[in-house]
């Protein structure tokens, strides 16, 4: 989108660069990515910067207003809700499109939001391998608030691991190994030196935690960066487990999983950004939409796209069994804004700000950014089969 960085860089790629550059992905942290990863970062320049930080800004400021929990407190499933809540969640992603305005001018518009973590490693991973491999301006930055790659991995092994041993902190999953962005947990695992671990294998005693390592030693556990999403982890009644998350035990969470529910697509009707599409919950329609057209239909629990409709009708709406549970978004139409070099087939873009906020902050930290690269109707692997310069990329923001 910055036109004088994609000229050089359209000017300069080359297949043989993009193999060496997949080489230095795949071979960093012990296993290759299973996802695709696009061709090209983004070039986001300083206008649609300056707008992406404030939408940040704007919705951070709901959230952390004082009434934030009372208003999301129904959010919460009765049967899920886990003790010891944080005050504020300690991770937060804002997914925004890159649409374009009436005037045509570039604009994102809030697509998602997640309390929940990201790839924060691998997405560092991604832009150091862009910059090593390709033309990068050198005063472009992926990172934020004067980090750089030293300072980041510090302030994320503060966040996670805090004054414990690693060993006494674990990433906690459903079968890891199987997990389609477990590229970045073997990332955590090679910068923190946390333990990676199946809640099959997390052993309890009375209130205690704990697992045994490779030489049979137990080992405490005392704090738990949590990548278990909840609707997964439901479907898994064949899953061995001593612990079922919801009863108190003597270990903090890193991501308390109250958060993943709060910061939803259940909180968007509660956001007022130019910035953000209007978005209505279909338990309080007093009408259905006239122009249905231009809306879209979400579960507000779901991940990686299931179950949103984008051509929706009438009967669509009125035939949703749990109402409660869904949401009507103004649809916004993503722009074909990243050049390629097949002019004929631009790229979409979707950019994640990617947040931090440790539980000694007062206020939330932006610290790094992701972007999915599309030229099908939506951003995900099965509309973009056989597409190039699409899948997982990062910006490089315009200083």
């Amino acid at each position: 989108m910055h036109t004088e960085a994609r000229r050089r860089y359209n000017e300069t790629f080359t297949p043989e660069k993009y193999q060496a550059f997949l080489h230095t992905v795949d071979s960093a942290f012990g296993e290759p990515c299973t996802f695709r990863v696009s061709e090209t970062p983004v070039f986001v320049p300083n206008v649609l910067k300056k707008q992406l930080m404030q939408g940040v800004e704007d919705i951070c400021a709901v959230i952390n207003r004082p009434d934030f929990r009372a208003n999301s407190q129904a959010a919460l499933p009765p049967h899920l809700r886990v003790p010891n809540e944080d005050a504020h969640t300690v991770f937060l992603q804002l997914d925004f499109g890159i649409c374009r305005d009436a005037e045509g001018r570039f604009v994102p518009q809030l697509i998602e939001m997640q309390g929940f973590p990201s790839l924060y490693f691998f997405q560092h991973l991604l832009a150091e391998s862009y910059r090593r491999h390709f033309d990068i301006p050198a005063d472009f930055h992926h990172l934020f608030g004067g980090l750089n790659s030293e300072s980041y991995i510090d302030l994320m092994r503060s966040v996670i691991v805090g004054s414990s041993r690693p060993e006494n902190v674990i990433l906690l999953e459903v079968e890891p190994e199987k997990q389609n962005t477990r590229i970045d947990f073997w990332g955590s695992q090679k910068h923190l030196g946390v333990k990676v671990l199946c809640l099959s294998k997390l052993k309890k005693e009375g209130r205690d935690l704990y697992y045994f390592d490779d030489n049979g030693r137990r080992i405490g556990v005392e704090r738990i960066y949590n990548r278990i999403i909840f609707d997964e982890l439901e479907k898994r009644g064949d899953l061995h487990r001593e612990w079922d998350l919801t009863s108190e035990v003597n270990a903090e969470w890193v991501g308390h999983p109250n958060w993943f529910f709060r910061i939803s697509k259940y909180t968007l009707p509660l956001l007022n950004s130019p910035f953000v599409p209007e978005t209505l919950f279909v338990n309080q329609l007093k009408s259905i939409p006239a122009d249905l057209e231009n809306w879209v239909l979400k579960p507000l629990f779901s991940f990686s796209g299931q179950g949103v409709k984008i051509n929706i009708t009438k009967a669509d709406v009125e035939m949703v069994d749990d109402p409660d549970n869904f949401i009507l978004q103004r649809k916004v139409a993503y722009v074909p804004g990243v050049e390629t070099p097949n002019p004929a087939e631009p790229s979409k873009c979707e950019i994640r700000m990617m947040i931090v906020w440790d539980k000694r902050w007062d206020k939330p930290r932006l610290v790094n950014n992701l972007i999915r690269m599309s030229k099908g109707e939506m951003v995900g692997v099965r509309y973009n089969k056989g597409k190039d310069w699409v899948g997982a990329s990062v910006g490089f923001f315009e200083p």
